[in-house]
């Protein structure tokens, strides 16, 4: 019968982070970043919005968007959180952003895509999904700072396919906290 590892903190030889360490064979167990994968989905003129079912930021409005899986692309993964959250098949355009979330430890990476057939609904952690036209989104409800980001960085692009995917906006590391409400 293995015995479970004996892991301790410290800094691994040529490293300068702690880590935790085995104390038996030195295995250094890295906790890296979680990588969130989404799409600012269209329809024409409206944009694929979904208010969340689950904590974090229950009852508020968000792009399709979540962690992605081992084995997946991150398109495979934009494509699949639309599936889980709106019961959407979508067809990616581009990557449009690469955020640092560090306050998270994630990196998000959203794509621009459009509503590959017209149907969608609310997925199991979603209490509803609505199309919003750019006047009607409503911006005080939405989520998370970088739903506003993707969506502003969408526009900035529009009809547009000679871009490079954007980052996270000036001023806006990341490390602000959630708003509360």
């Amino acid at each position: 019968m293995s015995q479970a590892p004996d892991f301790h903190i410290a800094i691994p030889e040529g490293d300068e982070r702690q880590r935790d360490v085995c104390r038996t064979c030195g295995f250094v167990n890295y906790v890296n970043p979680k990588i969130v994968v989404g799409a600012v989905v269209t329809v024409g003129d409206r944009f694929l919005l979904a208010r969340r079912a689950i904590e974090p930021r229950r009852g508020f409005w968000t792009i399709p968007t979540g962690f992605m899986e081992e084995g997946e692309s991150v398109a495979e993964g934009a494509a699949r959180e639309a599936r889980e959250e709106a019961c959407a098949e979508i067809a990616i355009d581009a990557l449009l952003a690469v955020y640092s979330i560090p306050r998270l430890s994630q990196v998000q990476m959203i794509h621009r895509a459009t509503l590959a057939r017209p149907d969608f609904a609310a997925g199991p952690e979603s209490l509803e999904v609505r199309l919003f036209s750019w006047d009607e989104i409503p911006w005080d409800e939405l989520a998370f700072p970088s739903v506003h980001w993707a969506l502003h960085h969408w526009r900035a692009v529009e009809g547009r396919h000679d871009f490079a995917p954007f980052g996270n906006p000036p001023g806006e590391d990341g490390r602000k906290p959630l708003p509360t409400s």
